[in-house]
């Protein structure tokens, strides 16, 4: 009996310590690819694409239930080309994840127009014939999704319609660039830098906020794992906790130090 709780108690040591390497992995990954226009750019070469019509997600219907079909790069651009438009068009894309074999996931909303697109909308009837599916409100096919694909498209979602409104700078009046994952837009006349923000979900926080490197690195030096803000105090989390971990080497990349945490 304590031989089989033995073996069984190192199982699950082993799947713990497997799902938080995977995890940290995943992260560190995507951290990258967030603040790299060149290894994002690579990672679309074997990425996949889940395509949207105006925030509405292409979805295709399989028995009782919907399914978010995903492209590739290479059918991504035989799409465009067939409808006229530019492989530029994919730069409007915007990252929301990975799997765990690093395989990249995107979104693209084919309807919606950017400051800096030289293509008009696509027609949505055309679109919806040619991939053999339907573009559709994200709020009445969630519950007939997988777990999986309601939160990449609830994330893919609130991701495209930040950058719908956030196409010019609120000081200059200057359309806004966004990097290449979609992590943020920047100003090009006065730099000033935007960062994707939907609100803070009262239920699950207490507060949020943006915190500058020279912040964060004060705070993991203090032995009393807190230090005070204009805005209220600002706690680390253990050291521990995985958080904790990938706050630390935030702050010890020396190529990311002038970006908040």
């Amino acid at each position: 009996m304590s031989l089989y709780c033995g073996i069984a108690c190192r199982r699950k040591s082993f799947w713990s310590y497997r799902l938080l390497s995977t995890y940290v992995t995943k992260s560190r990954y995507l951290f990258e690819l967030k603040e790299d226009d060149d290894a994002c750019k690579k990672a679309q070469q074997t990425g996949a694409f889940y395509l949207f019509h105006s925030l509405a997600p292409l979805l295709q219907k399989s028995e009782h239930q919907y399914q978010a079909p995903k492209h590739s790069l290479l059918e991504l651009e035989r799409l465009l080309a067939k409808f006229g438009q530019d492989t530029q068009r994919i730069e409007d894309s915007v990252l929301i994840g990975c799997s765990e074999q690093h395989e990249a996931w995107f979104a693209l909303d084919l309807g919606l127009n950017s400051s800096s697109s030289i293509n008009a909308s696509l027609q949505k009837p055309e679109m919806e014939t040619e991939l053999k599916g339907s573009f559709m409100e994200l709020r009445k096919a969630l519950f007939q999704l997988n777990t999986k694909d309601a939160s990449l498209l609830s994330t893919a979602q609130a991701l495209l319609r930040w950058h719908d409104s956030h196409q010019f700078c609120s000081r200059s009046g200057q359309p806004t660039k966004k990097n290449m994952a979609g992590s943020k837009r920047v100003c090009p006349s006065n730099k000033i830098i935007y960062y994707p923000q939907i609100q803070v979900n009262l239920r699950e926080l207490e507060a949020a906020g943006w915190f500058s490197h020279d912040e964060v690195a004060t705070a993991l030096r203090r032995n009393n794992p807190y230090t005070q803000q204009q805005n209220g105090t600002f706690w680390l989390p253990p050291k521990l906790a995985i958080a904790h971990q990938l706050i630390k080497e935030w702050v010890e990349k020396p190529n990311c130090s002038t970006l908040p945490a």
